[in-house]
């Protein structure tokens, strides 16, 4: 069964258009998140579903330039992307991952894909109760179930968000959620990036802790605002945009 970390990634994200190749340490966003989840011992292969737009020939460039997976297709939706890049790199199980998350833990999508792996789920993530900071969220589940979806809906909002039909049907799915065991305060701390002041904490917290730990993970992040409180208030008042 091969598994593989398929993330979606485009130039042309409305609120900060270009993100994902803004650079930090000299290097790519999107090219830092490769590198992290290249780390996880439960994935063997990183993709990147990006777009047929023309803008998004740099995307495929930087995939070809590090070696990792490049699938192209719709914009809009990114549902048949997702499924299409599974199609292509004939991948059984997907570990569904957003451009914006370059602070991914490889140890938790570690445990997430074990956690599928124990069977009696169709879908397993992170997100169901939100108990990590978001930009941690991952989403392990078949591309059989995916396929079944793609059947099942035209609605564009599914098509759109790859897994929300998966989770909004309890009653067709069998799901199961990864709880942190973090305190509740560390729950609501941005780790994502949709804005400049995400991406200003981001750039900051690998400035502060890649150049000694290349491979440091969440835990070393929340060491860091433990002794810079200051941090995690760079972002605090960005609200989320709601899915429905």
């Amino acid at each position: 069964m091969k598994t593989a970390a398929i993330i979606q990634a485009r130039m042309t994200s409305t609120r900060l258009p270009g993100k994902i190749v803004a650079p930090i340490l000299g290097r790519p966003m999107l090219e830092l998140l490769i590198e992290r989840l290249r780390r996880a011992r439960n994935v063997d292969e990183v993709i990147v579903a990006t777009t047929s737009n023309a803008t998004d020939d740099v995307v495929e460039e930087l995939c070809t330039r590090i070696g990792a997976g490049c699938f192209r297709g719709s914009e809009d939706d990114v549902l048949n992307r997702v499924l299409g890049a599974a199609h292509a790199y004939a991948v059984d199980v997907i570990v569904e991952i957003t451009g914006d998350c370059p602070l991914i833990d490889p140890v938790v999508v570690d445990q997430l894909v074990e956690l599928y792996r124990e069977g009696n789920a169709d879908y397993v993530s992170n997100v169901l109760k939100r108990t990590y900071p978001r930009g941690l969220d991952t989403q392990v589940f078949p591309t059989s179930v995916l396929e079944e979806v793609n059947r099942l809906t035209q609605d564009p909002i599914d098509h759109e968000h790859v897994s929300l039909y998966i989770y909004e049907h309890p009653e067709r799915f069998r799901l199961r959620n990864l709880e942190s065991g973090l305190p509740e305060h560390d729950w609501n701390l941005r780790l994502t990036v949709d804005t400049p002041a995400d991406f200003a904490l981001i750039k900051t917290i690998y400035e502060e802790l890649y150049p000694r730990n290349q491979a440091f993970g969440l835990r070393d992040v929340l060491g860091l605002f433990d002794r810079r409180p200051e941090l995690p208030e760079i972002n605090r008042d960005i609200k989320q945009k709601t899915v429905r």
